[in-house]
């Protein structure tokens, strides 16, 4: 895959008739998506002019505030983007979009890869005077790096490494972004595992820990991070002025956590049901993703069983840096995990997800 710097872009009101005095107008891509929705409500609840973008297919099941603006968005061609994005003028556009599962390794880059390119070169071409483009990328982008107990903090300076067709593809995109030149106004976010409300992944350990199996892969130690999604959003929202141009910021609640920790939070706000505690060898993870990305393929069903899985549990190390983000952002977690689980877990039962 071949990738062009794009020098020499300079931003101007060509096309932007709009009054001064108007709200500050910000395009959200998968504003349907977990991250995203919440996103969409933050801009909201600042009197923001919103615009969420979204596919056809896409769910409004978050998004029906009468306030909200559609766009429909076609990130497959830099054409259609431009063509789309034409009429507008955005002063912040966050891009969340982005694959985290497929049945298809190259939909990864099409999506994540592709998609961000083309948008770029859109708003470049538009020479769309945007006060900050804000990219959800992913701490994933380092792979399993800095293993070695004591495990170090994974920080910016450090070599990528990804071991995951996503995190892949994230970097990638990544890679563009810094290509454009320092006129192009980004910040890149970097989030460790992000849950909460309508978040389906770490879903399933509740259900789990609900039917009485707390399942962990390795018997090495294994540090893991979390950051709860209102905090991500906090984030991305303090960059629009403190956040500088071209900088790229780690964000977890600013702990260390181990597997049991997270299982046992899970397991106090369920009411503390009975819970059997299995621990398998790599090996036998290995076993099980294996197969399930080979009945997904059977079905045509994605599942949450496949080989980036696989590499995620595996990976032991998954401390990084926030100080940065805290330092220059002014970023402070509101939601240490134990209450972010507590505020999930009451969602996922007022929802009857549990």
């Amino acid at each position: 895959m071949e990738f062009f710097a794009i020098h020499g872009f300079s931003c101007n009101f060509a096309g932007c008739n709009r009054n001064v005095s108007s709200f500050m107008k910000i395009l959200i891509t998968g504003a349907s998506g977990f991250i995203g929705s919440f996103v969409v409500e933050e801009a909201l609840r600042q009197g923001m002019e919103t615009w969420a973008a979204i596919r056809p297919s896409s769910s409004k099941r978050y998004l029906t505030d009468p306030r909200i603006h559609f766009l429909q968005l076609d990130f497959s061609s830099e054409a259609k983007l431009t063509e789309a994005l034409a009429p507008h003028c955005f002063d912040y556009i966050v891009h969340a979009a982005g694959l985290t599962k497929s049945l298809h390794q190259e939909d990864f880059y099409k999506v994540n890869t592709e998609g961000t390119i083309n948008l770029v070169k859109a708003l470049i071409n538009l020479q769309m005077p945007i006060h900050k483009f804000v990219y959800l990328s992913s701490l994933s982008i380092f792979g399993a790096i800095r293993e070695q107990a004591p495990y170090q903090e994974i920080n910016e300076y450090d070599h990528p490494k990804p071991n995951t067709i996503y995190g892949k593809s994230k970097l990638l995109a990544e890679q563009f972004i810094c290509s454009v030149g320092n006129n192009f106004p980004y910040v890149i976010l970097r989030p460790t595992g992000v849950y909460g409300p309508r978040e389906r992944d770490y879903f399933m350990m509740a259900q789990s820990v609900k039917n009485h199996i707390d399942f962990s892969a390795g018997f090495k130690q294994q540090d893991i991070t979390f950051v709860y999604v209102k905090d991500v959003v906090q984030a991305i929202f303090l960059t629009f002025n403190h956040g500088m141009n071209g900088r790229k910021y780690f964000l977890t609640d600013g702990k260390v956590y181990s597997a049991s920790d997270f299982s046992q939070l899970i397991r106090h706000a369920l009411g503390n049901p009975w819970l059997l505690r299995v621990t398998v060898p790599l090996w036998v993870l290995h076993a099980l993703t294996f197969v399930g990305e080979w009945i997904g393929h059977l079905t045509g069903k994605v599942s949450a069983l496949n080989r980036d899985k696989y590499h995620i549990l595996k990976q032991r190390n998954w401390r990084c840096n926030v100080e940065p983000a805290m330092d220059e952002l002014g970023y402070h977690p509101h939601y240490p995990l134990e209450r972010g689980v507590k505020e999930t877990i009451e969602w996922y039962r007022q929802e009857k997800w549990l």
